[in-house]
């Protein structure tokens, strides 16, 4: 027995001592291809969880058991494995994975690649944006992202220098635009015309050059509790060429098919290459379109009967001008934009940073033309003397007011990053700004404000004079200016940014921070002459009692926690709390997962979060009196009431607060190879107190109510301001399937299908109208908001492309899709409405590389000249009977003529009606461009 006690203990000991043997310490470095170390790569030990990270060195050290195999993993590197044998030492060089897209948007742990994120991400290139041929960036994601939309304003004052946009038709303030993870500047412009985006602003990302951008990454899920305000419908992070070795000059102009709207430009990139010390890439984009325009032919019975003017007098100018002199579609746009990306490395781990742009804009933009029988001389002689027309009845012809637009934005970031003990952080700060100044010119201000004689008499007092009215008693009217400077807005913010994070183990990363904003709007006053009396016409200047600087700041701080469970499940947890100045606290959070399977071929991926959205200062301090067209009234002066001030007092409009919003995304990937993927994710927007610019809301009937008191003390003809007025929900599906370098032939095809389906776009629950508005029958949300807000964006919208790579050539073919679109125009009768039928517009690029350095490209935009077009739908039998009578209104006309004649100005905006389309309505557009790379 004791013999068997021994054998047992025996070989109880050899086996431990065996087992003790094969364990054994390894120790490496792991190296990029450029043989810099990779901080924070992971190295697990296969099948088992036992792992380890490098350290700031690329130095590992993990204990092993017998022969084992080591599995390398880092961000946009390949996986490699390392069958160790019996060695105690291993270094690695990883090789560059080219087919993985490595995203840092959505995460504020380590980056991930796109395919092993919890949410979606689109990752656009700088070359699919060149391949688009369009001019500027924003144009460019229209035909490349179908959740992204903006419209073409054929004329619209301030906003012909950028163009509303938005995703998942949310409008453009629910989406956050970062530079290089850094939140950009919004623009100081509102956007307060009747067209979508009415009542919001956002980043003018059309500022910014597409020859500095190296990629975007569009998230489309909410990410307010990681990103704060305006994350709603997603974020857009748009990343900087980095590169320090190359560099390339491009010239390029276009011409449309009507043969205005000539293009010229040219840009320079360049990398500069500091050695060990670090980097720097500059770009320098100059460019310059001129005018292509547009105008409809104007209805002469129309015209007549609006303005009440001879039938005989409004054929006899138009014989002269059919389009009644309009100037309507892409204004004359001079930019100059300059940007730089850089960093120095400090030591093996720590980097200063640096980025900054600033772009300068003019554009010159008309209003509508005022004809001889709109502005006349009977009312005003002096018109002839400052608007001669020599040969013309009474030698004067109407006048066109131009407007002219300049544009200075800014952005700038330095920061701080590294690494301690593990411990990634990065500090920063950005400085951003965007100013808007306007002038008016070949105009005047037609109002009478007197300036009696003023003299001291005998006894030494003033004593004045009122008098006749003469012409030399009068401000304005025969002594007026023509040119005005109305003055603007600007807007600048100032950020401060602390991010800290660590893969605590492997399988677990967190991350913290806060961050510090501080804002400041201006409203910049204009003269005297453009203001006073109602001011210059076609564009009041803004009023002293309505400018000013309004600031505000706020706080926030987020933690954010991924843990991959194991190496198929993902969960992301991450929670915010800010803090403003003006309307308090807000908490929200975010929780996503993602599964793998089928060997990663497949993901499963979901997120349910809750957000938020401040009231920009914009929404909250802009008062003016404002020009827009009334269907079948013409221009008139309305109002808009801020609502800190004494009129929204006395109206009883409350004051604004957070947006709040509950977004719910669902999706699955496969990806069986390399070259092969599909997206499907389905969205859930839910918003509750969305803010909005109210409709128009004009007086009563009674005309003794307070309402009417401030209409009548402010001459204005109606009033609007802003308000948290409904709660609204949006769903839908994106699609996304890519198949690449497929063999076709000597050369290799690449296939593209994308799209965007709206499901749900509407209210939820009444308008929540202040009571004077309800006391007065009426509601600041009426049919032409709801199109605005819910029906004004495509319902779907798809991107089919083809580009084929054969020699030196490659050849892409894009067609995009824009689905139904549905207007409520103001004015429209209640039984119509206005559909723009879906068009597929068509884009040619061809691409020759001359040489390694050469790169020639022709693109052809809207090839077969597909227009915008739209139709008038009957809502009900009553809208069907308008449509069908033939009887003769007052205005000569059949009812369903005066009711086009009611949207379009009497045809001045026939193509598009006055509230704008998707595409362009300038036809086919000619584009050449040159690349020289050195």
């Amino acid at each position: 027995m004791k013999q068997i006690i021994a054998l047992f203990i025996t070989t109880f000991l050899l086996g431990i001592g065996s087992l003790y043997a094969q364990e054994r310490v390894v120790k490496g470095t792991i190296l990029g291809d450029d043989q810099l170390p990779l901080v924070g790569a992971t190295i697990m030990e296969k099948g088992t969880n036992n792992g380890t990270t490098t350290d700031v060195n690329g130095l590992y050290t993990i204990k092993v058991k017998g022969d084992a195999i080591l599995v390398v993993r880092y961000i946009g590197f390949k996986e490699t494995e390392i069958n160790l044998g019996t060695a105690k030492s291993f270094d690695v060089t990883m090789e560059l994975d080219q087919l993985e897209e490595v995203v840092i948007v959505g995460t504020r742990g380590a980056p991930r690649s796109d395919a092993d994120t919890p949410v979606p991400v689109d990752v656009v290139g700088t070359k699919e944006l060149a391949q688009t041929g369009q001019l500027t960036f924003d144009k460019a994601l229209q035909y490349k992202i179908p959740s992204f939309n903006t419209v073409q304003t054929p004329v619209n004052d301030a906003t012909s220098l950028l163009d509303p946009y938005e995703i998942r038709n949310m409008g453009p303030s629910r989406t956050l635009i970062l530079i290089n993870g850094k939140r950009k500047n919004l623009s100081s412009l509102l956007y307060t015309q009747t067209a979508p985006g009415r009542g919001e602003t956002g980043a003018d990302i059309s500022a910014i050059s597409t020859s500095a951008i190296k990629r975007v990454e569009i998230l489309r899920d909410g990410a307010s509790a990681q990103y704060g305000s305006d994350a709603i419908a997603g974020v857009m992070n748009i990343i900087l060429k980095d590169d320090a070795d190359y560099g390339s000059i491009q010239l390029n102009t276009g011409i449309t098919s009507e043969g205005d709207g000539e293009s010229f430009g040219l840009a320079l990139n360049n990398g500069i290459n500091l050695k060990d010390k670090g980097f720097l890439n500059y770009t320098i984009d100059l460019s310059k379109v001129y005018l292509a325009n547009r105008p409809g032919t104007v209805n002469a019975e129309g015209d007549a009967f609006d303005f009440e003017a001879d039938l005989a007098t409004v054929e006899e100018f138009l014989s002269r001008k059919p389009d009644a002199g309009n100037i309507n579609g892409s204004p004359e746009t001079t930019a100059a934009k300059f940007l730089v990306n850089g960093g120095v490395n400090l030591n093996a781990s720590s980097q200063l940073y640096f980025n900054a742009a600033y772009v300068y804009k003019k554009v010159n933009s008309f209003a509508n033309y005022r004809t001889p029988y709109w502005r006349t001389v009977a009312d005003m002689p002096y018109l002839a003397d400052f608007f001669p027309a020599p040969g013309t009845p009474n030698g004067y012809d109407g006048y066109v007011p131009t407007f002219e637009g300049e544009l200075n934005d800014y952005n700038a970031t330095v920061g701080f990053k590294g690494q301690t003990n593990g411990w990634n952080h990065d500090v920063s700060l950005t400085a951003g700004g965007n100013s808007q100044v306007y002038t008016v010119s070949n105009s005047h201000n037609r109002n009478k404000v007197l300036a009696p004689a003023t003299w001291v008499d005998e006894n030494n007092n003033n004593v004045v004079d009122d008098g006749e009215v003469t012409q030399d008693n009068q401000l304005y009217r025969e002594n007026s200016p023509v040119t005005f400077d109305v003055g603007g807005t600007a807007f600048n913010h100032l950020v401060g940014n602390l991010d800290i994070s660590k893969r605590v183990v492997p399988s677990l990363s967190i991350g913290f921070g806060a961050e510090f904003r501080t804002e400041v709007f201006t409203v910049i006053e204009g003269i005297l002459a453009s203001y006073d009396g109602g001011g210059a016409d076609s564009f009041a200047g803004n009023t002293p009692e309505n400018s000013g600087a309004f600031n505000r700041y706020n706080l926030g701080g987020y933690f954010d926690l991924a843990w991959d469970i194991t190496d198929n499940f993902l969960v992301n947890g991450t929670i915010r709390g800010e803090n403003y100045s003006d309307f308090g606290n807000t908490f929200v959070w975010k929780l996503s997962s993602r599964y793998k399977m089928m060997d990663d071929k497949m993901t499963i991926r979901a997120s349910a979060s809750t957000g938020f959205r401040a009231p920009t200062l914009h929404q909250i301090y802009t008062q003016k009196a404002q020009y827009s067209f009334v269907p079948g009234q013409g221009i008139q002066v309305g109002g808009l009431v801020n609502n800190v001030s004494p009129q929204a007092s006395l109206l009883g409009i409350p004051q604004l607060k957070a947006e709040k919003s509950t977004n719910l995304t669902a999706g699955l990937g496969f990806k069986p190879n390399s070259n092969f993927s599909v997206t499907l994710d389905y969205y859930n927007i839910a918003v509750e107190d969305r803010i909005v610019l109210s409709t128009e809301i004009s007086g009563t009937e009674a005309g003794d109510t307070p309402l009417d008191q401030v209409l009548e003390d402010n001459n204005m003809s109606d009033v609007s301001f802003f308000v948290n007025a409904i709660d609204t929900r949006t769903s839908g599906i994106d699609f996304v399937a890519s198949y690449r370098d497929l063999p076709l032939g000597t050369g290799f095809i690449g296939l593209n299908l994308s799209g965007n389906y709206t499901i749900q776009n509407e209210r939820e629950g009444e308008v929540k109208n202040p009571k004077l508005v309800e006391d007065a029958g009426q509601s600041v949300v009426n049919a032409t908001q709801e199109a605005l807000f819910f029906t004004s964006r495509p319902k779907t919208k798809w991107i089919f492309g083809v580009d084929y790579s054969i020699s030196k050539f490659n050849v892409a073919v894009n067609n995009t899709y824009f689905g139904k679109t549905t207007f409520k125009q103001q004015g429209l009768d209640e039984n119509l409405r206005t559909e723009f039928t879906p068009k597929i517009v068509t884009d040619l690029s061809v691409t020759y590389n001359a040489t390694e350095k050469l790169t020639i490209a022709a693109n052809i935009n809207n090839i077969l000249n597909v227009l915008p077009e739209w139709k008038f739908v009957a809502e009900n039998e009553e809208g069907q009977k308008l449509m069908d009578s033939k009887e003769v209104t007052a205005s000569g006309l059949t009812p369903i003529e005066d009711q086009s004649n009611l949207i379009t100005f009497n045809q001045r905006y026939s193509q598009m009606t006055y509230d704008g389309s998707h595409f362009s309505q300038l036809g086919t557009l000619f584009n050449l461009s040159v690349n020289y790379k050195f």
